[in-house]
């Protein structure tokens, strides 16, 4: 299998579950400040020139949720379980599409992407909208977080990865967690995971 990879956030869960589950992958980095993803030979392959992409004897799979699926089902991982718990892992995926990372990775982009690619500054009412809905999901999934381990049953699961994404840059983003307990404890379990606190591959090792 080839990862196709840059250090982002929608790769970030890709990698992490990949390092999880010690999945036998061969990683491509790609340069996204040179443009590397909208080169003709890439758009081949995702033809919405974005990161991750992974090709797997000859199947070629985009979108991150779907590629972290496909890496657990591959590995018979209950990462993504094969009973009923499927479709609660498919709901916190799907909200977490539409609401979380609109916001959280709103401020992720106005505070870490834009002064990394020189895109100019914080722009203040993009913040502020952010932030509020990022506080409107924080609250529901603090809510449900509380006296639980894990977003799913009692194991954990993709979900996890995907959501959580963002808060490994909680404090550089401005993503406000002192408020939401449930939601620091969930990400201190995750933080025990070396997959999670270091999940992307060394570039010296980059194919």
């Amino acid at each position: 299998m080839k990862l196709h990879w840059s250090d982002l956030l929608s790769p970030r869960k890709v990698c992490a579950v990949a390092k999880y589950l010690q999945s036998p992958i061969e990683y491509v980095y790609v340069d996204v400040g040179r443009g590397e993803h909208k080169t003709p030979g890439y758009l081949a392959l995702n033809p919405n020139g974005q990161v991750p992409t992974l090709v797997d004897d000859g199947y070629t799979l985009w979108e991150s949720a779907a590629i972290m699926c496909h890496l657990a089902a591959r590995s018979d991982s209950g990462l993504w379980p094969q009973d009923a718990r499927q479709c609660d892992v498919l709901r916190w995926l799907s909200w977490d599409l539409a609401r979380v990372y609109p916001c959280a990775g709103e401020l992720y982009f106005q505070y870490i992407i834009k002064p990394r690619f020189a895109l100019g500054e914080a722009d203040p009412a993009a913040v502020e909208h952010a932030t509020d809905a990022w506080r409107r999901c924080a609250a529901i999934l603090d809510d449900h977080l509380r006296g639980r381990r894990w977003l799913v049953g009692d194991a954990l699961s993709v979900a996890d990865f995907a959501v959580a994404v963002t808060l490994p840059y909680a404090e550089r983003a401005h993503i406000p967690l002192d408020d939401y307990p449930s939601i620091r404890r969930w990400h201190e379990r995750l933080n025990e995971l070396e997959a999670w606190r270091e999940p992307f591959p060394a570039r010296a090792e980059v194919a």
